[in-house]
């Protein structure tokens, strides 16, 4: 028994002590039908039973099943050491339990928020007496907004020039010391700017200054103000409506300083509502005014906000891999120039890029180009500890105070001087040409002179990456402003260095360095996470302002085992913040996949991502007291909230002992959700918030994994819904989702997902031509249940026959009810769609002896209810490629059509189903 027990443990990872006999493997380890078949190979090499195609698993729940059948097997047997377990079988059917990986990269995506009636309070107050301070702009929406304010008798005190931070602080402490301040309005950002590249350097430090340099004085002069429930800062951008995430790109980025500051600002202060507000470039200034006030007051579950026309959005990430095609491969032509060159981890990035291409190579950096005969520098790569110590000895001798700190200092100036002589060294070796440049980005003629040297050696650039940058962590109290100016103007002003120089030399493809702090804002780092909004919206208004010139923004995690994140106590850090760290053979090929791909647009790369995709507010910042109106159906009782990043969320819990589409819909016993009725979940979650919009199609339909109702017992459905737009329709990005205990840890998968696409209007009611009639040899439905597990209320089939290639299914005239309580609408006609699945089964049953399961539709349409129907309904279905998949529709017999299926693939379960069963299928369908 404990051998048996070892080989189990083995395979699943479980303890052996944790592994009690009659513990069901599904429903109580979450051993599923993969690891199941695993298990049986481990056990059968491990005692030397011979293969039996006939063994059903569920058959054997439970371990004590198992031992069980091996002493029927082999009663005298010892146990061999268990050897490696063979691979199981990779059926459809099994594939179909398997959740894919997500994989490492996102792609921010603009999402749909609830209109602002239905949000909750933010706990803000604008009231007679309150005193809130108002950056204006120059467009006009301070003097709109100031008007709204003083209305209703607010205070407001206006900065309305560009003061220096000296006088901005001062200014600030003698407003305070007359009351508090309520709240800030940052509206620099809604002007719009020069493109960088022809800014002047006077036109560029102005800017810059009172988007972030100046927003940073106010704040941190306000931040014990600006810090509690009913206190507030909303900036406002006019980036275009959607913070850049869209075709035409951002329209202003240089508010992306405000972006960024105000994101980190939200990470420090959580109590107090903190927004920035994107607009269209020609929303009108009442408009916009109006708008600040209404995100002031409510919605405390975002804070990156955005209008287009009517509708709010807001910003998250999505899982998006970038597949295997590489259309645009780098060569030996490729022109690169890199910035920020002497970090370990450019240098590696270098080394990949070298290897790809054997390029050009242009290196820029403040560290002078190393020596590689100097013998220290030798020994940094050889003997770092006796370095250390010598460099120690050498400070007391010259008579400097020897200090560890003084020698790491020393130690990282060597650092720097190895990782850019690694990288030239790794250009050479490829075979490429290497030029390295010894510049400070933070001075403009240097970065010029730089610039000249390339278009003298290259006349190009292919590919500009800007990698350069420092971080320093100190929450906005600490953070000095000469170390806020350093880190946000080594990145930004660096940025406007390179652009500005470039003059009309080609640029093919710019590839900024950002970071997860940028995206999603990060407690201290106010100037490094504005300084990455700088670069990623520029590089987003490159699709209107450059747009011969690919703009790529990457926005690493933290890098483990390289680089300065993975020492001292950032590692730990991460961890306790739930956040992954990327390892290096996963972050190295990036910017080579990247650019191969042809990518334009912004990349979000790490795993987990923890507290940063955690929800401002547990509603999502909905006020369910407003939408009592929702329509409930049978997969949508309880709507929980709406979150920027986990979506519009609603839960049901199902009991299989009450419900007849589960307790009809049992497969080896175990009631399992089907999969038509997963697809209405999708059509109730999305009409709960657009209830008088129409389905017009559900698309990209998988099955990735059945939902069991282990035991007969209820079980919690979670529904989550992402709203995007496409043209006029609006899309939601469904999936179903379980979630339950296993030996005390949490498994949550994703079993379903597809998308739903509304519109303002009802499809046309199509016609078809009427189902051909019945055929002389059909098969009726005692014949096809006698197959099927399907009870009463999902016998939806009468009869079925073929029809010169096609195949008919006629609709079972006196159903049940299929759901509880009967009188809940359903608003896509599972019963049909079943109709269709169930028909295309008889036709793959009958040809080739094996059951499908739904694994996939391209796309369903609802045509109209059933309860119009002009007689019986007929489901007609066409076998694709010999059944690969199935077009299918649903008519009565006047030709109206009810349903349209394209694309219905299934997952073949490895059983033939018992011949003589299956000869009357045989007959109808040869």
């Amino acid at each position: 028994l404990s051998a048996a027990a070892s080989i189990v443990s083995e395979v699943t990872g479980y303890p052996s002590e944790m592994l009690e006999l009659d513990l069901d493997l599904e429903a109580d380890l979450g051993i599923d039908t993969v690891k199941q078949a695993e298990t049986f190979a481990a056990v059968r090499e491990a005692y030397g039973i011979p293969r039996d195609d006939n063994l059903e698993l569920r058959d054997f729940p439970t371990l004590n099943h198992v031992i069980a059948w091996v002493k029927e097997r082999l009663p005298e047997a010892a146990p061999s050491a268990p050897a490696e377990a063979e691979e199981a079988a990779a059926t459809p059917a099994a594939q179909a339990v398997v959740e894919e990986p997500e994989g490492l990269r996102r792609v921010p995506l603009a999402v749909l928020r609830p209109p602002i009636s239905l949000c909750k309070s933010t706990g803000v107050s604008l009231d007679k007496g309150a005193r809130v301070v108002v950056m204006v702009d120059r467009g006009g929406v301070a003097g709109a907004l100031i008007e709204q304010l003083e209305r209703v008798g607010i205070e407001v005190l206006a900065i309305d020039d560009a003061p220096s931070t000296e006088d901005l602080a001062a200014r600030l402490e003698d407003w305070m010391s007359k009351g508090p301040v309520r709240g800030v309005y940052w509206l620099a950002a809604l002007d719009r700017e020069e493109p960088i590249a022809h800014l002047s350097p006077e036109a560029w430090e102005l800017a810059m200054r009172v988007r972030a340099k100046l927003l940073y004085t106010a704040m941190r002069t306000l931040y014990d103000h600006v810090s509690e429930t009913g206190t507030f800062l909303v900036s406002a951008t006019r980036l275009g409506g959607k913070h850049g995430f869209d075709d035409t790109g951002a329209i202003a980025p240089l508010g992306g300083a405000v972006t960024g500051f105000t994101k980190t600002y939200k990470r420090e202060k959580p109590d107090a509502t903190v927004k920035v507000i994107d607009f269209e470039a020609d929303c009108e200034p009442a408009t916009v005014a109006e708008r600040l006030i209404g995100e002031t007051l409510l919605d405390p579950g975002a804070c990156e906000i955005g209008y287009t026309g009517d509708d709010r959005w807001a910003i998250t990430a999505s899982f998006e891999s970038l597949g295997d095609d590489r259309p645009m491969p780098l060569n030996n032509e490729t022109v690169f120039a890199i910035t920020g060159a002497a970090g370990s981890i450019v240098s590696a990035i270098v080394d990949d890029l070298a290897k790809a291409s054997g390029g050009t190579f242009h290196l820029l950096d403040l560290t002078p180009e190393p020596d590689a005969n100097d013998p220290d520098l030798q020994r940094f790569a050889t003997d770092r500890d006796g370095l250390q110590r010598d460099l120690f000895e050498r400070l007391k001798e010259s008579g400097q105070k020897a200090t560890p700190v003084a020698v790491q200092r020393q130690l990282a100036d060597f650092e720097r001087k190895h990782a850019a002589l690694q990288a030239i060294e790794a250009v050479r070796a490829a075979g490429g040409q290497v030029h390295y440049h010894s510049v400070n980005l933070l001075d403009k003629d240097a970065v010029g002179a730089a610039m000249g040297r390339i278009r003298e050696v290259s006349g190009r650039i292919d590919v500009l990456l800007h990698a350069a940058g420092l971080e320093i962590s100190h929450f906005l109290p600490d953070k000095k402003p000469s170390e806020f100016d350093l880190v946000f103007d080594v990145k930004a002003n660096g940025w406007y260095h390179l652009l500005s120089s470039m003059g009309d030399m080609p640029l093919g493809a710019a590839v900024v360095f950002s970071s997860i702090a940028g995206r999603f804002g990060n407690g201290g780092q106010t100037d490094y996470s504005a300084a990455n909004e700088v670069l990623a919206k520029s590089v987003s208004s490159f699709r209107n302002a450059r747009p011969d010139t690919r703009g790529i923004v990457i926005d690493w995690t933290a890098w483990a085992d390289i680089g300065m994140a993975s020492r001292g106590s950032i590692p730990k850090m991460m961890e306790m913040a739930g956040i992954d760290m990327l390892k290096p053979a996963d972050g190295i090929p990036v910017v080579r996949n990247e650019l191969e791909a042809g990518t334009r647009g912004e990349a979000v790369i790490g795993g987990a991502l923890g507290i940063l995709l955690h929800e401002w507010d547990e509603t999502g910042g909905l006020d369910l007291s407003k939408l009592q109106s929702v329509r409930h159906g049978p997969m949508n009782t309880n709507l929980l909230s709406m979150g920027v990043n986990s979506g519009l969320r609603v839960e049901t819990t199902l009991d299989p002992q009450e419900q007849p589409f589960l307790y009809d819909h049992k497969i080896g016993g175990t009631p399992v959700l089907p999969g038509v009725m997963g697809i209405e979940g999708f059509g109730e979650i999305t009409k709960a918030l657009f209830p008088d919009w129409h389905i017009t199609a559900i698309e990209g339909i998988d099955f990735l994994a059945p939902f069991k109702f282990y035991r007969d017992e209820p079980r919690t459905v979670t529904l989550t819904a992402q709203f995007t737009t496409d043209g006029d329709a609006v899309v939601a990005h469904c999936q179903l989702i379980g979630a339950r205990t296993i030996m005390g840890r949490s498994d949550v998968k994703t079993h379903f997902k597809a998308a739903v696409r509304l519109g303002r209007e009802p499809i046309e009611k199509d016609r078809s031509s009427a189902p051909p009639p019945e055929a002389e040899t059909t098969v009726h439905d005692r014949e096809i249940y006698e197959i099927y597990f399907h009870g009463p209320a999902y016998q939806v089939l009468d009869t079925a026959w073929r029809d010169d290639g096609i195949v008919i299914g006629r609709m079972n005239a006196q159903l049940p009810d299929d759901h509880q309580p009967a009188e809940l609408q359903m608003v896509t006609e599972p019963r049909l769609v079943e109709l269709c699945f169930q028909t295309a089964g008889v036709w793959q049953i009958g040809t080739t002896g094996r059951m499908g399961l739904p694994q996939h539709i391209d796309q369903v349409r609802i045509v109209q209810p059933a309860d119009q129907a002009e007689g019986r309904l007929h489901a007609v279905v066409t076998p694709k490629e010999g059944g690969e998949s199935y077009d299918a529709y649903v008519a009565d017999e006047a030709g109206n059509l009810y349903v349209v299926l394209l694309g219905y693939r299934t997952a073949e379960l490895p059983e033939d189903v018992d011949p003589e069963k299956r000869k009357p299928l045989r007959a109808a369908m040869d």
